[in-house]
């Protein structure tokens, strides 16, 4: 992992992070620990590959704490797990996500249900239980992953989409609610990252070559793009941004 900047403040953190063994949340996690960071993160498949590469490599090892994220008292029981391992939570990402294809005419109301407890329900629940850390702390800072999906009105995942927009909404209600309490949260939102998943199962030559014409810079994003801004909106860097969307997606989305 290479770093282009050091935030020192996050220099034994505490951090924990959903999706936190795979794909963008990999990277999110090596990039904390690369800041010197204790980073505890949850994922349902197993991770334990991931943690053995990067054990070691740092001054604190990841820890790895298998959960589902849509049984919300078992993600809430993980955190604390993490609290006690780290101390108080103080940095939160929510990063987690799955952007199954699905059409209009083949949803069932137990897919839409079961995308929206992934997508967005925990993305509440687990700001919920990190409140208070932060709160008896003096300060915390919540990232929660939205996407350009929205923007751009993408078609073929509707329920992904709809979860995606409203992220954006619930970033800004938690960041007026816990502003009081120096607890600040923002909205991430990357545009199409060509991680193994998204290269294996969407990244058809054609469309890669239509998404690159859409960008401001002609070079495909890697989870490794998105590490930075992540770092910068848990740092003091950016201790007076709150209830905002970073978008970083190459120059497609137009912000502002």
């Amino acid at each position: 992992m290479t770093s282009f900047a050091t935030f020192h403040d996050l220099d034994n953190a505490s951090v924990f992070i959903t999706g936190g063994g795979s794909g963008i949340g990999a990277a999110l996690t090596e990039g904390f620990l690369a800041q010197g960071a204790k980073v505890a993160f949850v994922q349902r498949s197993d991770a334990s590959a991931f943690v053995s590469d990067v054990s070691g490599k740092y001054a604190h090892d990841p820890l790895f704490l298998p959960c589902d994220i849509t049984d919300i008292p078992a993600l809430k029981k993980t955190m604390q797990s993490a609290a006690q391992a780290h101390g108080p939570i103080t940095r939160l990402v929510n990063n987690a996500a799955n952007d199954t294809r699905h059409t209009v005419a083949d949803t069932t109301v137990g897919d839409w249900d079961a995308c929206q407890n992934v997508n967005l329900r925990p993305h509440f629940f687990t700001a919920q239980a990190a409140a208070p850390m932060m709160k008896a702390q003096g300060y915390g800072t919540i990232v929660n992953f939205s996407s350009i999906s929205y923007m751009m009105g993408m078609a073929g995942m509707a329920g992904y989409v709809t979860a995606k927009a409203a992220i954006t909404g619930l970033t800004r209600a938690l960041a007026r609610e816990l502003g009081p309490d120096h607890i600040r949260v923002n909205a991430l939102m990357p545009g199409w990252v060509l991680t193994q998943r998204q290269m294996e199962l969407w990244a058809t030559p054609e469309d890669l070559a239509a998404h690159l014409d859409r960008q401001c810079l002609h070079e495909h994003l890697a989870p490794r793009d998105i590490v930075d801004a992540v770092l910068f909106l848990s740092s003091q860097a950016s201790r007076m941004m709150t209830g905002q969307a970073m978008v970083v997606d190459g120059g497609v989305a137009v912000s502002g």
